[in-house]
């Protein structure tokens, strides 16, 4: 059996279940697992991901007795209005009568869920869970939450998940492909391989940079990207374009593209614009750094398409980069005729949504069928796990 039977027969494993058995265990895991302690919560974590955590409990009906959490700087202190203890002392109060929910979930740790369970369980905690099958439970108020989702609806897409793993062109993606999608429909979060050493974004193993690149930023952040691709062709480059949404990061991306060498300034763009299917004012979220998002908040905010931004601009995009906090297809959508004339390399983050791993690749593929598809993760269990779509004249992997 070859290497590839070998994959084809683990995901045939993992759809298996089908759509009612993932309903089922969907409605049932968290109860097996909690048992009586079901609604005696305590959370540990209680950073970003605990704190929405609390958030979607609390609009179930359910108020935790009280966050764990091994920073010394919230320990006595309130979180949300929610008391913070340390790991010693939750389970000293409540380690024989309540659930410990990890809610510790961050691609910067070096921790696997597994040693955080076993942590717990070494304090005295009886009943130890992770998040996921808690946010199964009350997924009305929890999900859909970046990549997770209820497994149902992964299994609801069968025959799309089938076809995006054909389109990955080596094994390492095509491992990398089943490990996300076994997460994703079964919580395994510690099946996950770890990150790659290396450049996010500009991976030599699948194309070399040329120097009359045109690159495209979409999500520039604070340009740290945009550092990135500098430090990979110095000053060779035809021009660079960066979209950035959020006014605190234009701001700093603004900044560092004022200390830059002239010669080298005047051929960035900054837009201050999110990047989108049409051009539209959208509404969006902001102050949150890293994760600022359109569709919700307060902001009032440009959104633009790509084919629009860029159509009289000069030389054609060679190069785009998205990471735009899920709005990655529509930016797709908005980037049809660049991608079917020009085959720009395009790498994209593909962890913001559940079918991201498939949906992504399949769409360029509808567009322009000259790609080749690679998945690689950056950071810990299912973070910034990028898609690198690589026109076959820029190919060499």
């Amino acid at each position: 059996m070859t290497e590839f039977e070998k994959f084809e027969l683990e995901l045939d494993d993992l759809l298996a279940e089908g759509v009612e058995g993932a309903r089922r265990r969907e409605a049932t895991t968290f109860d097996e697992l909690a048992g009586s302690s079901a609604r005696e919560l305590v959370l540990f974590g209680a950073g970003r991901h605990g704190r929405h955590t609390l958030d979607g409990l609390r609009k179930s009906g359910i108020e935790p007795l009280c966050f764990i959490d091994n920073n010394v700087a919230l320990q006595n202190q309130s979180v949300d209005g929610l008391r913070v203890l340390s790991p010693a002392e939750g389970a000293k109060l409540y380690g024989d009568r309540a659930a410990f929910i990890v809610t510790v979930w961050r691609g910067e740790g070096t921790e696997r869920m597994s040693s955080r369970l076993t942590h717990l369980r070494q304090l005295g905690c009886k009943t130890v869970v992770p998040f996921l099958p808690l946010f199964w439970k009350y997924s009305d108020a929890l999900l859909p939450h970046y990549a997770l989702d209820l497994p149902h609806r992964a299994h609801l897409e069968a025959d799309k998940i089938r076809a995006g793993f054909q389109l990955m062109a080596d094994d390492t993606s095509r491992r990398e492909y089943l490990t996300q999608l076994r997460w994703r429909l079964r919580g395994d979060i510690d099946c996950l391989p770890p990150p790659v050493s290396g450049s996010i974004y500009f991976r030599e193993e699948f194309f070399h940079l040329g120097t009359k690149e045109c690159f495209v930023d979409c999500g520039a952040f604070d340009g740290d990207t945009l550092n990135l691709f500098l430090d990979k062709v110095g000053s060779s480059f035809e021009r660079a374009v960066a979209f950035e949404p959020d006014p605190g990061n234009f701001a700093k991306l603004t900044d560092r593209v004022s200390l830059m060498p002239p010669e080298v300034r005047r051929r960035i763009r900054l837009v201050h614009a999110a990047t989108g299917e049409t051009n539209v004012r959208v509404q969006m979220a902001i102050g949150d750094g890293l994760a600022s998002s359109v569709g919700i908040g307060d902001y009032e905010v440009d959104s633009v398409s790509l084919d629009c931004e860029l159509h009289d601009t000069g030389a054609p995009a060679t190069f785009i980069k998205m990471d735009v906090e899920g709005s990655e297809l529509a930016t797709l959508a908005g980037a049809q005729k660049t991608i079917r004339q020009h085959a720009p390399i395009l790498t994209l983050s593909a962890y913001h949504r559940q079918d991201d791993p498939w949906s992504i690749p399949l769409f360029i593929h509808s567009l322009n069928p000259e790609y080749s598809f690679h998945l690689r993760p950056h950071l810990l269990e299912g973070w910034d796990l990028v898609c690198y779509a690589i026109p076959n004249h820029r190919t060499h992997a």
